[in-house]
């Protein structure tokens, strides 16, 4: 357990907070230490390799990331217009995609079905991650809905020699409807998840902690490392060292300058690590050293959960 978590742990929030720690790294932290829920959720490890980017992209421009072992392209959709050329949607970018992302493959987990319910369905989860439904928010959310259900993404995966292709849409059938009024798009009852999607990820699952998520929601970087952490970690035998052009080459292709990124990097570990207690990364001035670490999901082995001045109590889970 990391020392934010100590400290909350034997002096409580308060005492933190007046702490050197970064105030969003101790809300975190003190947030998911707190919490009862206990549910878990799923992506295809592949998303915890590369990523979606961060930003907004030009509308007919594709998203390519290269990390050590997976190649990742996406292609922005089309759009019909009534009599004229098809216009480009864009690549799903930003936080709101990845939490759309990952409600569809928990839900293709937990059902073992390809077939999704959205709607109401998709709204719930979305409260339950503090996500506002309506306004500007849900505009969002059906805008990146939009993009995921008309794109197209290749992953190649190098194992070795060996090198493996998924090449296809996400989604077989759309998440939303055309409406002819003010609302624009509205959600269906169903989406389906493609077939060889639906496959690979229920051959590579990555759980994760719903409750870590609520905690970064809104960070599409932080999402990003927790999911890489959750993915590599539990996997190691021996200490991993990952230089700082190979994290940039990941998670900062939107940050020019590699010593912006570094000071970008170390904020984000730690909000991602403020919900991954068992996360043993120290870093250091070549980057960053990943060990052998439990994952942040491990059923058969509860976690007491008590701040400094609450009763304890003991939750299944990570």
């Amino acid at each position: 357990m990391g020392e934010v978590h100590k400290l909350l742990r034997e002096a409580g929030r308060e005492v933190a907070l007046r702490s050197d720690f970064d105030r969003r790294v101790v809300e975190a932290a003190a947030a998911y230490l707190a919490s009862e829920d206990v549910e878990i959720g799923f992506l295809y490890s592949g998303w915890a390799q590369a990523a979606l980017p961060h930003k907004r992209l030009p509308d007919d421009a594709p998203w390519q990331i290269t990390t050590e072992r997976v190649t990742l392209i996406v292609q922005p959709g089309l759009r019909a217009v009534p009599d004229g050329q098809p216009v480009s949607v864009g690549v799903p970018y930003g936080s709101r995609a990845r939490l759309i992302l990952l409600y569809l493959q928990s839900e293709a987990i937990r059902t073992n079905s390809r077939e999704i319910e959205l709607g109401k369905s998709l709204h719930a989860w979305l409260r339950r991650l503090g996500i506002p439904i309506g306004g500007k928010s849900m505009k969002d959310v059906r805008d990146q809905a939009e993009r995921l259900s008309r794109c197209r993404m290749t992953f190649t995966i190098r194992q070795g020699n060996r090198t493996g292709l998924v090449n296809q849409n996400l989604l077989d059938t759309s998440m939303f409807v055309e409406d002819d009024n003010a609302q624009g798009s509205l959600f269906i009852e169903t989406a389906t998840l493609s077939d060889m999607f639906f496959q690979q990820l229920k051959k590579h699952p990555v759980p994760i902690e719903e409750t870590a998520v609520r905690q970064i929601a809104n960070n599409s970087m932080a999402l990003d490392v927790y999911c890489w952490l959750a993915y590599r970690l539990h996997a190691l035998t021996e200490p991993t060292p990952i230089g700082w052009r190979a994290l940039h080459g990941q998670f900062g292709r939107g940050v020019k300058r590699l010593d912006h990124f570094k000071d970008q990097f170390k904020d984000t570990l730690a909000l991602a690590t403020a919900v991954y207690p068992d996360a043993d990364v120290e870093v250091h001035e070549r980057g960053i050293t990943l060990r052998p670490s439990r994952p942040p999901v491990t059923p058969s082995a509860p976690r007491v959960v008590a701040l400094a001045g609450r009763g304890a109590r003991r939750v299944a889970g990570g």
